[in-house]
């Protein structure tokens, strides 16, 4: 498995913009498709986006379509989401995932799909 630390959160006034990063250990980043899931209070984990391993396909929430961006730099272990136009209603914990597949199914929104997980980080969107 590997480990993952996320960072980059914090309090951002509504229509704001945020960039979380999400650290990968291990030599074998690049083997992995990397997830990002918020979970707002009282609510369950809820799918935001996810990278391919070679970070040539993406897929969203169809909620979130057209603010939020994944990325990754495979040189630095290292998975990306950008946030734009932020609502109150995004306030969340955000957490990175990682799932050990490089082939063509990559897409996977659900939690059970995923092998480790980061320990998140606060993302508070004042209104």
């Amino acid at each position: 498995q590997v480990q993952l630390v996320e960072s980059g959160g914090g309090l951002v006034q509504a229509g704001g913009s945020l960039r979380l990063s999400c650290a990968a250990s291990g030599r074998t980043f690049s083997r992995y498709t990397m997830g990002w899931f918020r979970q707002a209070p009282g609510k369950e984990r809820e799918f935001v986006a996810v990278i391919s391993w070679s970070g040539g396909g993406t897929y969203y929430a169809d909620s979130l379509k057209g603010r939020f961006t994944i990325s990754r730099d495979n040189a630095k272990n290292t998975v990306y989401l950008q946030m734009s136009s932020l609502k109150p209603e995004d306030t969340a914990v955000y957490y990175c995932a990682a799932r050990e597949y490089s082939g063509p199914f990559w897409r996977t929104d659900s939690l059970a799909g995923y092998d480790s997980w980061g320990q998140g980080t606060q993302v508070a969107v004042s209104s």
